[in-house]
C-alpha cells in the first residue's frame, strides 16, 4: 500500500511577473486561492482594473492532488495562452494557485510560437517571485469531553502533535484540532479508546 500523501506545494502570498515582446506588455498575476469562486472574484477584480488590456487568460489548478483546473485563452488562438500558464503551474509542482496574464497589444502580432512563449514566460517570473510553501492536508475535528477527562485527551493531542485551533474549557470542554491526513486512522482509534470522547469530523484544509 503506498504511503498517503499528505503534503503539496503552493505559493504564500500573491506574486507577479512581467515580459514585453514587440510592444505587447504581458502583466501575470499569480494568487493563491482555494476554491473555483475565489477565482471568479479575482478575475472580475483584475477585469475592472485592467479593463483597457486585450486579453485576461488564465489558469489555475485546485485541490492538494491538483485534480481541479481549468486552462482559458480569453480570445487568444486556442492553445497559446491558457495551456503555457498551466504548464508553468505543473512545472513549478504547485496548486492552489491562479495565474492571470493580462495582455495590453503592442501592434506587432507576435504568433503562435512567440505567443506561447510570452505567456510561459510571464508566467514564469510571477511563479519565481513567488515564495513557495510546502503545506500539509489537515482534517479539522472538534472533541467534545468531560472536564475529568482532560488529562488523557491532552495527551493525545501532546502523542500525535495536534495544532489547536480553538478551545474551550468548561463543565463540558471542547478542543477543535487539525489532524495531518497520514496520522488520521491512528488519531481515531486513539479516541475510541477514550470513553466518553466525541471526535466529529468537521471538514477538510
Amino acid at each position: 500500500m503506498e504511503a498517503l500523501t499528505d503534503t503539496y506545494k503552493t505559493i504564500e502570498a500573491p506574486s507577479e511577473g512581467l515580459y514585453k515582446e514587440k510592444g505587447s506588455k504581458f502583466i501575470a498575476k499569480a494568487f493563491p486561492v482555494r476554491t473555483e469562486e475565489q477565482v471568479k472574484e479575482i478575475l472580475e477584480m483584475l477585469r475592472a482594473e485592467f479593463y483597457d488590456a486585450r486579453h485576461h487568460c488564465y489558469a489555475y489548478i485546485i485541490g492538494y492532488q491538483g485534480d481541479r483546473w481549468r486552462a482559458n485563452d480569453d480570445g487568444e488562438p486556442s492553445g497559446t495562452a491558457g495551456r503555457p500558464i498551466y504548464g508553468q503551474l505543473l512545472s513549478f509542482g504547485v496548486t492552489n494557485v491562479l495565474v492571470v496574464v493580462i495582455r495590453y497589444f503592442g501592434g506587432t502580432k507576435l504568433g503562435v510560437s512567440g505567443l506561447i512563449n510570452a505567456y510561459k514566460l510571464a508566467t514564469y517570473d510571477a511563479l519565481s517571485n513567488a515564495k513557495i510553501i510546502t503545506k500539509t492536508v489537515d482534517a479539522i475535528y472538534k472533541l467534545t469531553f468531560g472536564y475529568e477527562m482532560m488529562n488523557e485527551v491532552m495527551k493525545l493531542a501532546k502523542d500525535l502533535n495536534l495544532q489547536f485551533m480553538e478551545q474551550q474549557f468548561n463543565n463540558t470542554c471542547f478542543i477543535r484540532v487539525r489532524v495531518r491526513r497520514s496520522i488520521e486512522s491512528e488519531f481515531i482509534s486513539r479516541c475510541m479508546k477514550i470513553e466518553g470522547l466525541l471526535a466529529d469530523f468537521e471538514y477538510e484544509d
